[in-house]
């Protein structure tokens, strides 16, 4: 036992005097020229240490290196690559006999590195990977002593520890003169406390910092506990909180926390963030589910619940609530999204659905959307309603056209260029204008500017649509077609809810192939063409009462009196047909037509949808009773054609009865009646052709 303790003793003054003998022996400045020539042969870069090179023992041995410089080669703006004031470290001399490596404080004070990147594209970072690739690591031979060792430490492992690491006052700067981009890190500062493995140790660092005009801040922390065999590990209470800057935008605060993280588990996460984008407030905070695999290949966020409040007088509501309930999943390695969204809700509007989305040159999106109900109108009454001036006041104004065109701009359509899309959208109950649709469908597609509404069907007013449309945003001003399939739908309250009119009822079929271009009010109804082509059964126009208006007329043309009866301000017709033909602003027809027991009824005319003004001349023949309308029967008028005139604005249309004609088509009746009595009279003596034309003149001047 006693040469026991006698070795170790010599042991331990054999240590300390080495370690004396170091201190004392050797100056470390000594090895500044070997350090500098090794520095030069291997990077090609210059070492300048003006600093001094000193000893730091017991109970730790160190070295502290002063002010060191790495030199940039020529043609770069900045001198050095790499400086430092301060580099000191140090190492426990006892815990070595223990196979222990214990690390004190590794300390870095006033670094900074200087990145550029000329207009050629080289950087001062290309000696070093030059020297990497141009000087292959030929593998060693390994000795059996050698392996020996490594069978020792193996089966006796050293056990390390670090008592910190402490960075402070560094700085980056990264020059891209290509990109003409400048960033700029300051203040950058680490501090890691005493790590140990399988010990909890936490990392705290701070750094601010600009990117041309964008200027940030950031501080960041977290606790880590790293196994042995670094293979594994943990964190929690892991904390970012950044700002950001720059001429528009001002986020005061992003904060985002997880309580724990580790690979193919799920970590809980929360985030807010508080600012202005542009003129917008922002504030938004939410909470989900954070997965990642080993791999870092798929990144997953479920159930995931976003808050968000815009404020601001560019919305068309302040402030504007919104909030968010999905599941969202990321394959890194094909830049892939799936959201799964539970339900979004804004302005009393709710959607669900599915949306996938594939990064590329071309955008790729796919997406099906539901809503319970979506209302235009509510949401127009929320957003402070539209600006009613112009209608009333100069509707059928050429000048005030004009003007509003002028100010009218197309809506830019490139970002069509860039996607592709295609879903389908869903909606149980849709108001817009009044107009109440239910079990919309619709399917929509994208590619490459062209956007088309493939599919859409939709009930309304006891009926049905079906319309498919194509707008064509490569073209400037953009074109578009579209037809429609409007069946069994009930006339009247589709008017009285879209236009607040109730000219006519009954029901409609309507069948629509249009095209145009221009994508402005003004520029829609200037360029819009085609045909719309209209089938009505059992109903009737309100506002006029043909037969009454028949009556009241003639009998003011003939003196006769008639009982002063009020009838109902309507004729009723069993059908009703017209095609309406579409053409720069005007609508014309020459086929209307419409029936009933009473009347035969044939129109033509235009209407102008600029100015929202009409001229229709509509021809009535009286085929039966007019008692069913209402007063007197007129045999005199039976199976004469009566043209009413229906003239003057939409909102305020004028009718009048073309009389004159009346006259002469019944004088036209009358005569053809007197030939055919003295026909009969005069048999074969009225056969000659010249004798009949004769008779006929003459009769014709006795009326007119």
């Amino acid at each position: 036992m006693k040469k026991l303790f006698i070795a170790l003793g010599v042991i331990v003054v054999v240590l300390i005097g080495a370690v004396v003998a170091l201190i004392t022996l050797v100056n470390p400045n000594q090895f500044k020229p070997l350090i500098v020539e090794q520095v030069k042969k291997n990077t090609g870069y210059e070492l300048v240490i003006d600093g001094d090179l000193s000893w730091e023992f017991f109970p730790s041995v160190g070295l502290s290196i002063g002010r060191t410089e790495l030199r940039n080669p020529q043609g770069f703006s900045q001198q050095n690559l790499f400086a430092v004031d301060r580099v000191g470290v140090d190492v426990s001399v006892m815990p070595l006999l223990e196979q222990k490596l214990e690390i004190g404080n590794v300390v870095l004070d006033g670094a900074t590195v200087s990145i550029e990147r000329l207009n050629d594209g080289s950087t001062n970072l290309d000696p070093l990977t030059q020297n990497k690739e141009s000087t292959p690591q030929e593998p060693q031979p390994q000795s059996s002593d050698t392996a020996g060792d490594d069978a020792v430490g193996a089966s006796e492992p050293w056990s390390i520890t670090l008592e910190g690491i402490l960075i402070t006052n560094a700085s980056l700067s990264i020059n891209d003169l290509q990109q003409q981009q400048i960033t700029e890190l300051q203040d950058v500062n680490l501090t890691l406390s005493k790590f140990d493995f399988d010990q909890w140790a936490s990392l705290q660092a701070n750094v601010k910092g600009k990117n041309n005009q964008q200027i940030f801040a950031a501080d960041f922390g977290l606790e880590f506990k790293l196994a042995k065999d670094f293979a594994n590990y943990e964190l929690r209470n892991i904390a970012l909180q950044a700002s950001f800057d720059d001429e528009v935008n001002k986020i005061e605060s992003a904060n985002i926390k997880l309580d724990t993280f580790a690979f193919d588990q799920l970590n809980a996460l929360t985030f807010e963030v508080v600012g202005k984008l542009a003129d917008l407030s922002l504030n938004t905070s939410g909470a989900g589910q954070l997965q990642v695999d080993q791999a870092i290949q798929n990144i997953a966020l479920n159930e995931v619940n976003i808050e968000t409040i815009l404020e601001g007088d560019s919305l068309p509501v302040s402030p504007l609530n919104s909030s968010l309930k999905s599941d969202i999943k990321f394959d890194v390695a094909n830049s892939h999204l799936d959201l799964v969204l539970s339900q979004f809700s804004a302005l009393d509007t709710e959607l669900d659905g599915k949306l996938a989305v594939t990064l590329a040159d071309i955008a790729k999106v796919r997406f099906s959307l539901h809503s319970p109900n979506i209302d235009v109108d509510a949401l127009t009454a929320k957003m402070g309603g539209e600006n009613a001036q112009g209608k009333d006041e100069d509707a059928g104004s050429s000048d005030s056209q004009t003007a509003s065109s002028e100010k009218e701009q197309e809506p830019d359509l490139s970002a069509l260029k860039t996607l592709d899309v295609q879903g389908d959208i869903a909606i149980d109950k849709f108001k817009a204008s009044n107009v109440k649709l239910d079990t919309v469908k619709a399917v929509v597609k994208i590619n490459r500017g062209i956007a088309e509404l493939s599919s859409f069907s939709a009930n309304l007013y006891q009926g049905s649509i079906a319309a498919d449309a194509r707008l064509d945003g490569n073209k400037t001003p953009a074109e578009y077609t579209t037809t429609a399939a409007v069946k069994g739908v009930k006339v009247l309250p589709l008017l009285v809810d879209a236009a607040e009119v109730d000219v006519v009822e009954g029901t409609g079929n309507i069948d629509l192939d249009l095209a145009g271009k221009s994508l402005t009010p003004t520029g829609i109804k200037q360029n819009l063409a085609g045909t719309v082509k209209i089938n009505f059964e059992d109903g009737a126009v309100h506002g006029i009462n043909v037969a009454q208006l028949i009556r009241e007329n003639y009998a003011k043309f003939t003196g006769k009196k008639i009982d002063d009866v009020d009838g109902p301000q309507k004729t009723d017709f069993s059908a009703m047909t017209a095609t309406l033909r579409l053409n720069k602003g005007v609508m014309t027809t020459n086929d209307l037509a419409a029936q009933s027991p009473l009347l035969r009824v044939r129109g033509k005319g235009q209407a102008n949808y600029l100015k929202e003004t009409m001229d229709m001349t509509i021809s009535t023949s009286v085929v039966g009773s007019l008692k069913g309308q209402g007063g007197a029967d007129i045999d005199e008028l039976k199976d004469v054609t009566i043209p009413v005139r229906i003239h003057g604005t939409w909102a305020q249309p004028k009718f009048a009865l073309v009389f004159d004609d009346v006259m002469k088509a019944k004088a036209q009746k009358e005569i053809d009646r007197g030939l055919k009595k003295l026909d009969e009279k005069l048999g074969d003596k009225i056969k000659d052709e010249k004798t009949r034309e004769a008779v006929d003149g003459l009769l014709k001047g006795l009326f007119n």
